[in-house]
């Protein structure tokens, strides 16, 4: 039996930005679909912010220290340096489901319909993704992807992942965390269950995919949804337009309010009342002293 636990990681990286509206709204919505026995926030960095004050009394807050390995460890390329951080929520989320138990899912997530009993049932939930390539050969990968993960306290396959995974880390983005996985279910598929597709990932990692969810509106498809995964990644930094002209300077409360998009639709019910944004006129004040403090 999977306890009503929830299991989230942040800030294993210095936090240079207060904590955004995007992972408030993945915390309240966990919180007001899942109704969660205890969600549990592991980190390294202690996040900042309006959002963050808001949703900090009711988190279990455990600190942590990422693995040395990883850590130390160094990239064939310079720039993958940036998603270190992603590399070592990859082994502090299995770790931590072994020891209790419980649901994890990633910062970027957005609860839509609660978990159903039959999932809580289970020893251990994947969620398949689409195929990924592999970043040495570029062939085509099954994988089941690591943003959603439910697991029993001591789970067989976590702990078997777990061993392999040290391994498996070659820097790559999938290879440990979510290719590795998909070649330990097929050699024991008696000790997970591989959860449809449409569950967690009805939107996958595709430009398409990323305009259904921030630019059109498929809201009226969310009822076999059970959680969305944002992919952020991917689009998060505004001068990254390969996947998506949407960056997280657009995700605000306004967006979020007006909007007639997937997303925004999906997350409106969980905005803080009474809006913790400042409104335009604020803003626009604000500017102007700061202009005059310059000149002043």
């Amino acid at each position: 039996m999977i306890p009503k636990i929830f299991h989230f990681v942040f800030g294993l990286k210095k936090q240079r930005e207060p904590f955004h509206l995007a992972f408030y709204l993945c915390l309240e919505s966990c919180f007001q679909v899942n109704r969660p026995d205890e969600v549990r926030l592991y980190y390294q960095h202690e996040p900042y912010g309006r959002y963050w004050d808001m949703i900090k009394p009711r988190l279990t807050l455990v600190k942590v220290e990422p693995p040395r390995r990883i850590l130390d460890f160094r990239y064939r390329q310079w720039f993958a340096d940036r998603y270190r951080y992603a590399h070592l929520s990859d082994f502090v989320r299995v770790e931590k489901l072994l020891e209790t138990g419980g649901v994890y899912a990633d910062m970027d997530t957005l609860f839509v319909n609660p978990i159903p009993e039959r999932l809580y049932q289970q020893r251990f939930v994947l969620g398949r993704e689409n195929d990924v390539p592999c970043e040495r050969t570029g062939v085509m990968r099954s994988s089941l992807c690591n943003a959603f993960i439910m697991a029993e306290r001591e789970a067989e396959f976590g702990r078997v992942w777990l061993e392999k995974m040290n391994a498996a880390f070659d820097g790559s983005w999938s290879n440990h965390s979510c290719q590795l996985p998909h070649q330990l279910s097929e050699a024991m598929p008696h000790l997970l269950h591989v959860e449809r597709q449409e569950s967690f990932y009805k939107f996958q990692w595709s430009r398409e995919d990323l305009r259904r969810l921030f630019e059109e509106c498929h809201a009226a498809d969310l009822g076999d949804v059970l959680s969305i995964h944002l992919w952020s990644h991917l689009w998060w930094r505004r001068l990254r337009l390969d996947y998506s002209r949407f960056h997280a300077g657009k995700l605000t409360e306004e967006y979020v309010r007006t909007a007639n998009t997937t997303y925004a639709v999906a997350a409106r019910r969980f905005l803080p009342e009474g809006g913790a944004e400042p409104s335009r006129t604020r803003k626009l004040w604000s500017g102007l002293l700061r202009s005059f403090s310059k000149t002043g």
